[in-house]
């Protein structure tokens, strides 16, 4: 009995790995995710940036030797790299924009009180 139940485990195990689909969709979605995080900036020295592109590698790897679930979980963990990158590299932007207008807005400052 108990090898019985042993035996179905296994199987169920085997059919539910064998289940996976290619993830194709979540490839696609990665790549686009890379390229709007360079497209924005990210350059190739960013660390998240770097992590995404090596996870992305082992996720074409793994989708061509049909490991599809490894290569589902790469490539969802390189998009979440890559949007972070992306979301850096923006929030820096912004930072930097931040600090020059409140450069301009003390300036202006200075003008208003030399013209009192």
């Amino acid at each position: 009995m108990i090898k019985h139940l042993c035996g179905m485990l296994m199987l169920l195990v085997m059919a539910g790995c064998a289940s996976d689909p290619a993830p194709t969709e979540q490839l696609r979605l990665t790549e686009q995710a890379l390229n709007q995080a360079r497209s924005v900036g990210a350059a190739e020295q960013t660390p998240e940036l770097t992590q995404a592109e090596q996870k992305y590698t082992a996720a074409v790897a793994a989708m061509k030797d049909e490991r599809y679930r490894e290569a589902r979980l790469q490539a969802e963990q390189a998009e979440l790299d890559a949007r972070l990158a992306e979301a850096r590299v923006l929030n820096e932007k912004s930072q930097q924009e931040l600090a020059e207008l409140h450069r301009r807005i003390a300036r202006l400052r200075e003008q208003l009180g030399a013209l009192q």
